[in-house]
């Protein structure tokens, strides 16, 4: 194969309208334009959303919501999953190995939902002050 035998496929290549040639076909005179009008001029055109100078839609209608940039980057930990887990220490990198988390996580939080009946050791990871007493009490401790 050479580049100068490369052939498009058919009916990829549209062939373009033939305009103003006389009146025998659909597309003479007006090509198609009907008579006057800002669509008929050359160049007539106005921008997506445009309403005739009447205030467009998009800026009638107030703004709404919020999205967090890090929203995507963060995560939740329960204290039964932690205990499911069996683990005695505990970081990002084993919540991501144990599929707890996404792969793209930054930071993570443990939340005392459920129980914990074996210690473990958290380093580096964020914990709310409920499972931070529940962890405690089980004989596990906590690093920032």
């Amino acid at each position: 194969m050479f580049l100068n035998t490369i052939q498009s496929t058919y009916g990829s290549r549209k062939k373009s309208k033939r305009v103003g040639r006389g009146i025998g076909c659909t597309f003479g005179k007006t090509c198609g334009r009907g008579h006057k009008g800002q669509k008929a001029r050359s160049g007539g055109f106005h921008k997506v959303g445009f309403e005739g100078g009447q205030m467009p839609l998009q800026r009638r209608l107030p703004k709404v919501g919020f999205n967090s940039r890090v929203k995507k980057f963060s995560a939740e930990v329960r204290l039964s999953e932690l205990n499911s887990l069996g683990a005695d220490f505990v970081d990002l990198t084993v919540l991501i190995k144990a599929n707890l988390v996404p792969s793209f996580t930054k930071s993570v939080k443990v939340i005392s939902s459920g129980s914990i009946s074996s210690p473990v050791a958290l380093k580096g990871i964020k914990v709310t002050k409920g499972a931070k007493l529940l962890i405690e009490a089980v004989g596990g401790k906590v690093e920032a």
